[in-house]
């Protein structure tokens, strides 16, 4: 039904699987109606707005503009996804579907179309756009309705590069002009899918190496494994769960195969991880031998699910796919074979590693006589920006980031050394001087100290230390669910704000910049009613990157009944460390949109885009997972 809309003449080849989406099949059938049948009419419909800029509806948008006279969207949002279901002033904005028993309505945000096709139809170069917001917007259309008040659109034109959408979106003049990430670094690869997380992934690396040694246990029959570890011979349409574990226990356990692994963004843990069956889910196999040590990797997405754009973390192990949809990882190395190295054991071959360029780029940094580090912490530098998230909203909102190359080696390098500091300082496994190690900047020293209640030692024996605020809990399918928790807004003491001023003198700002940048009022964070990480500032609280909320997200995994123990010291001391390095980040935010500003002034220029040398590892599905 929806073939019609699976190809476009000039915009974007469509991707993913939107167009199995059921309301997708009544807007197909309407216009068929109209433009084959009777040559003129109206197409009135309310659905899920995701086709509005969605990556599978580029030929949808595209056939509406060349066959329809006027498109007007009413856009009523609502959407728990992607604004969290509130308004850009931080009201709520429930969907229009509310009802008294159901306060918020359905999940996704949802439009109002109106497609309107003359007799003699010549299509449309522009989309009459508007947003309804918050909980007044049924009641406003209908007494635009009652009244026949017009409503007052945007006009929305043409953007072919973007994929046509029909929402607009913040773009910086020139930024179309730049080169896509996959332009700059050709191969990248999607991040691992466990699907049985609590049987190859855990904190401990001893606990997962007992584990999967009772699982290789041949004299352990597998109700004895289904009591311990559930997940295990629990069979799915792509895992026979018998079947897998009668093979490996044949084949034996490899301790070799455990490794660092990122599961989520400062969080990084241990990983079992298994090439020949399908006890990982999604394992990556063109992904494990490059990672290995000197390489670097960015995380990005080509569609942010999330209205705010937050993606760009860097990681030096293997990671995880981030959350609902599909994380690329691009490295700066590549390696064409070998066998990669281990914590356990050394490569026996070491073939040389190449940088991942494209040959423009490569072209680039010959001309400027840099190196690819510098260019790879030159993007890491950029991504971070808040200028450029903000002035690009639109745009990295539905495609790949876009990276503006300087026209100088001065600017580049300065820009790269930047990078270099915000890669350390997302790398929970580097110490960094000052922030982690070493003597603490003033206003570090006095963020996220673990603390007791009325003052004294903590003691992990007496459970001093067990999480049990309401961090977490399991969900559907034993996924972990974060919770609300427990912690107390205040104001700064005088002794928090007299250190933030000291660190403030040191990085040129004022006191009251700085608290600007990472929050005016701050947060005791509690992990039960006694303990508490004193003092996180609120937007370090707040910080999120891959689409976590990251110390929120961090602590709903080490809920007591899910992390099954206590905390250890050294572990609510991550807590503060995090909580340092988000600080410094957010300090860095007026050094790194001055060097953006650089970086976009005199840019080197980039050619017509040349995507056919971009090179991708399938995705699950069989699709393309890099380039267009």
């Amino acid at each position: 039904m929806s073939q019609a809309y699976r190809t476009a003449k000039r915009a974007p080849q469509p991707q993913g699987q939107g167009l199995n989406d059921l309301y997708v099949r009544f807007y197909r059938m309407a216009e068929r109606k109209i433009v084959e049948k009777t040559g003129k009419g109206i197409i009135c419909f309310i659905s899920n707005y995701s086709w509005l800029d969605g990556l599978s509806f580029t030929g949808m948008r595209e056939r509406y503009l060349d066959r329809f006279d006027q498109i007007s969207i009413d856009c009523l949002n609502g959407d728990k996804y992607k604004t969290g279901k509130l308004t850009p002033e931080g009201e709520s904005d429930p969907s229009i579907f509310l009802t008294e028993f159901n306060r918020e309505g359905i999940q996704v945000g949802t439009a109002i179309a109106l497609l309107a096709r003359r007799e003699k139809s010549c299509g449309t170069q522009s989309v009459s756009f508007r947003n309804l917001w918050g909980k007044g917007k049924r009641a406003q259309l209908l007494d635009e309705a009652e009244k026949n008040l017009a409503p007052g659109y945007e006009e929305l034109r043409r953007a072919l590069e973007l994929g046509l959408p029909f929402q607009p979106g913040a773009v910086e003049s020139n930024y179309l002009s730049w080169p896509l990430l996959p332009e700059l670094f050709p191969v990248s690869f999607p991040g691992v899918k466990t699907s049985r997380d609590d049987v190859v992934v855990d904190v401990d690396k001893e606990r997962l190496v007992g584990r999967m040694e009772q699982y290789f246990d041949p004299e352990l029959g597998d109700a004895e494994i289904r009591a311990i570890i559930p997940t295990a011979m629990t069979s799915t349409a792509r895992f026979d769960a018998r079947k897998t574990r009668r093979y490996l226990i044949q084949r034996g356990f490899k301790l070799e195969n455990i490794v660092r692994y990122c599961y989520r963004p400062f969080d990084n843990r241990w990983l079992y991880w298994e090439q020949e069956t399908a006890l990982l889910d999604q394992k990556r196999e063109e992904y494990f031998p490059q990672v290995f040590e000197g390489n670097i990797w960015i995380e990005a997405r080509q569609k942010q699910p999330m209205e705010r754009f937050d993606r760009g973390c860097v990681v030096r192990v293997m990671a995880d796919n981030f959350g609902n949809g599909l994380s690329n990882f691009f490295p700066l190395y590549l390696k064409a074979g070998g066998t990669p190295a281990t914590l356990f054991t050394k490569s026996s071959v070491q073939p040389a590693a190449t940088p991942n360029l494209s040959k423009v780029l490569g072209t680039y940094l010959e001309c400027l006589k840099a190196d690819p580090p510098d260019f790879f912490l030159h993007c890491v530098a950029v991504l971070h920006a808040p200028s450029y998230r903000r002035e690009n909203a639109g745009a990295l909102r539905i495609d790949w980031p876009r990276i503006p190359l300087p026209g100088s080696k001065q600017t580049l390098l300065g820009s790269a050394k930047l990078g270099g500091v915000l890669a350390a300082l997302l790398d929970s496994d580097i110490p960094v001087e000052g922030v982690a190690v070493g003597k603490l900047r003033p206003e570090l020293s006095v963020v996220g100290a673990i603390s007791r209640e009325s003052g004294g030692s903590l003691n992990p024996e007496a459970g001093d230390l067990d999480v049990n605020a309401g961090w977490g809990h399991r969900g559907k399918g034993g996924a972990v669910m974060p919770g609300k928790g427990k912690f107390i807004e205040r104001d700064y003491t005088a002794k928090e704000r007299e250190a933030i001023a000291v660190g403030a003198t040191v990085l040129g700002l004022s006191e009251k910049q700085a608290l600007k940048l990472i929050g005016e009022r701050t947060l005791d964070v509690y992990l039960n009613n006694l303990a508490y990480w004193k003092n996180i500032p609120l937007r370090v609280w707040e910080y999120t990157i891959g689409g976590y909320q990251v110390i929120k997200k961090w602590l709903s995994y080490r809920e007591r009944g899910i992390l099954g123990r206590a905390l250890k010291m050294d572990e609510t001391r991550a807590v503060t460390d995090i909580a340092r390095r988000v600080t410094a980040i957010l300090l860095m935010e007026p050094e790194l949109d001055a060097n953006y500003d650089l970086a976009k002034k005199g840019i080197y220029p980039w050619p017509a885009p040349a995507r056919e040398d971009a090179v991708a590892v399938p995705g699950p599905e069989g699709k393309q997972s890099a380039g267009l």
